[in-house]
């Protein structure tokens, strides 16, 4: 995982843009989501949303994805689950100080964010975590409030 999780920081670029079309796609088919109910579709979409970011991101399934604002990194992969930067421990070869072998994922979500077209969004300041939506569909959420129904899918 590992391994994936650094490769889609280095191609930070070619995988928004394919986010951004994803959403484009996502947002098309919002009203025949809509029409299947979209606490139907919870289920099955947090199940593809875990397998896809799983393998691409190491994702942790937060409900509260940030991965198009910190570089196509998760930080949640940050043994402390920092979300607005790193703890300060950061090694002078750029490693976390809590797992050594590990590079930094903020390091990783800085250089990951000077790749993507946008720059990332690493100066947004990003909200606490709501545990409560821990294993839901970030991207249903996120359809649902671009859609125009915010209150939808949690």
């Amino acid at each position: 995982m590992y391994l994936m999780r650094r490769i889609a920081t280095r191609n930070a670029r070619p995988l928004e843009l394919l986010y951004l079309a994803l959403g484009r796609v996502g947002l098309a088919l919002a009203p025949a989501l809509k029409l299947c109910g979209l606490e139907r579709l919870e289920r099955p979409a947090a199940w593809f949303e875990s397998w896809s970011k799983g393998a691409l991101f190491d994702c942790r399934m937060c409900g509260r994805c940030v991965l198009s604002k910190t570089g196509m990194t998760c930080p949640m992969n940050c043994p402390k689950q920092l979300r607005n930067g790193p703890c300060g421990g950061v090694r002078q070869n750029g490693n976390c100080e809590v797992q050594a072998e590990m590079k930094c994922v903020w390091v990783d979500a800085w250089a990951g964010a000077g790749r993507m077209h946008r720059g990332g969004r690493l100066a947004t300041l990003m909200a606490p975590l709501d545990h409560r939506l821990k294993g839901s569909s970030a991207w249903l959420r996120s359809l649902a409030k671009r859609a125009g129904d915010g209150d939808a899918a949690r």
